[in-house]
């Protein structure tokens, strides 16, 4: 897995002048992305006009917000005061943050911790952290990676605070529950429904196999709601904070076989799991597991074997027959995967 790339001025940043003084120019796949505005559009280019409508200006810093990869600026000082406050930061903490674009947020998380990991995709936000920070005392706590963080190996960190381009909520927070060493808590700023979802109970409509996948590996809690008009550009959806507190230590369980069975049972999340085991591909799959850990287990693969049958015998044994995920508690998953197990049904 790749690095992200530390950057201090003059380490070889991918940024180069233009022949029009003023202007940083991005090179990207070969060729020149020049960051500024661009002009109108020809009628009919509708991929261009696409492009043109996710960029909004960022007026005072002369910078072109681009919201097609999540850059909505925070700039209300009391809602980043509150986010790094729930945090509670020490002085001898390393801060994983991820998207700090003009380092709104940046510069008060330098403030009351040791160092700032700061992982940026973007070069021209780079450049404008380098222009904030450089010259002041807290230059020499800044730590600027650049880079894909979702590509890349994270760095050892406390505390993770963070407004997240909310396009790679998903998948990070997965990346940051299984990172080692584990860390002490994540303050994340998310799209609403994405945060309702990490905190839903069962039953709820939003009750969903993300929500069990976190709950089994975090304690979250939803912080604050906060309003698309703290933001620059506007979102053109509502936000919600949340904190996520990794269990320690994390329960003793193949995190592959748990989500394999997850995703069985929430396609349909209002069937019944015996509706939602008996498809086609499930039963396919699930009979190649058993073969593997027959031939593991130096078992002869009997020749009469019914998976269907198998399948239903250890939900009549769990008495889950007729339950629907929607409505079950993470322990009743856990009982279900042990059942299975011994059984010798695998989901990876």
């Amino acid at each position: 897995m790749p690095k992200l790339l530390a950057h201090r001025p003059g380490s070889g940043l991918s940024l180069v002048k233009s022949d029009r003084p003023g202007f940083l120019n991005k090179v990207k796949k070969g060729g020149v992305d020049d960051s500024r505005p661009k002009k109108k559009l020809s009628i009919g280019n509708a991929a261009e006009k696409k492009k043109q409508k996710s960029l909004s200006s960022g007026a005072s810093q002369g910078l072109v917000f681009n919201t097609g990869i999540g850059q909505h600026i925070l700039k209300n000082p009391l809602v980043i005061n509150s986010m790094i406050e729930k945090a509670a930061l020490k002085t001898t903490d390393n801060v994983l943050e991820v998207g700090p674009g003009t380092g709104n947020m940046t510069a008060k998380l330098l403030e009351r911790s040791k160092r700032v990991i700061a992982c940026e995709v973007d070069t021209r936000m780079v450049a404008e952290l380098h222009k904030r920070f450089q010259g002041t005392p807290l230059y020499s706590k800044l730590d600027i990676r650049i880079g894909d963080v979702l590509k890349a190996t994270l760095p050892a960190f406390d505390v993770c605070v963070a407004n997240l381009p909310y396009q790679i909520s998903s998948p990070f927070v997965f990346k940051l529950l299984l990172h080692r060493p584990i860390f002490r808590c994540a303050v994340l700023m998310f799209q609403q429904e994405f945060a309702q979802r990490l905190v839903a109970k069962p039953g709820s409509k939003l009750y969903c196999r993300l929500t069990v996948n976190t709950q089994l590996l975090a304690k979250v809690d939803h912080l604050m709601k906060v309003g698309k008009n703290n933001f620059k550009p506007p979102p053109k959806v509502e936000s919600s904070v949340v904190r996520i507190e990794p269990r320690n230590p994390l329960p003793n369980i193949n995190f592959q076989e748990w989500d394999g069975l997850l995703r069985i049972a929430f396609v349909r999340k209002s069937k019944t799991l015996l509706a939602a085991f008996k498809q086609t591909a499930v039963m396919k799959t699930l009979l190649t597991n058993y073969r593997v850990w027959c031939a593991k287990h130096n078992r002869k693969f009997p020749e009469d074997f019914d998976m269907k049958a198998k399948v239903e015998a250890v939900l009549e044994e769990c008495g889950m027959l007729q339950s629907r995920a929607r409505s079950m508690e993470q322990e009743d998953f856990m009982k279900l995967l042990l059942a299975f197990n011994k059984a010798g049904i695998h989901f990876s």
